[in-house]
């Protein structure tokens, strides 16, 4: 309980300054958004959290092709310590995604980060798509919302078993459940 405890801290201060709303899911102890993690990579320093990177196996449809991928989300800096490179981090998580025998990862961000995913990107690590829609269930059923929310993000993918050349094109992508 007190690793979600500092955890859900962690999320507040970091996603908070995007927006109150982004903020809401973190309260009390919960240290997760919508759907919870299967894995995570937790860097600590002598401030306790520094960075976090949440990973769920799952599979999605890309214009009705189910795909297996780990997707990845939950992912923040401590405020501080952006801008210091601890971005690269995932690439401790690449030997993971091979474990896992996932073909690809995937994820996605809003687009005000495509720079800096495009930054992390230039080592050809992974590849930004555009112009795809993305459906995903909301976390909670709720009587006065659609099930489903469709959005426009940044979406993320990165080849781990397969080449980037396998990926299905499409314009809409079905998560099969709420995002990370």
């Amino acid at each position: 309980l007190a690793d979600h405890v500092e955890l859900a801290e962690f999320f507040r201060k970091t996603y908070g300054p995007t927006g109150v709303f982004n903020a809401k899911p973190f309260e009390g102890s919960r240290s997760w958004a919508g759907a919870r993690p299967e894995l995570r990579a937790i860097a600590y320093d002598s401030s306790g959290v520094a960075a976090h990177m949440g990973l769920l196996r799952r599979f999605i449809k890309v214009d009705g092709v189910d795909l297996l991928v780990a997707e990845l989300g939950l992912y923040g800096v401590r405020p501080n310590l952006e801008g210091l490179g601890i971005a690269h981090s995932i690439h401790v998580m690449f030997p993971t995604l091979q474990e896992l025998q996932v073909p690809f990862a995937f994820g996605t961000v809003r687009p005000e980060l495509r720079k800096h995913i495009a930054r992390f990107g230039r080592h050809g690590m992974v590849t930004i798509l555009s112009e795809i829609r993305v459906r995903s269930t909301l976390p909670h059923a709720r009587i006065d919302l659609p099930p489903t929310r469709v959005e426009d993000p940044l979406v993320i993918v990165l080849p781990v078993g397969r080449s980037m050349s396998d990926w299905p094109t499409g314009t809409m992508i079905d998560r099969n459940g709420p995002e990370l």
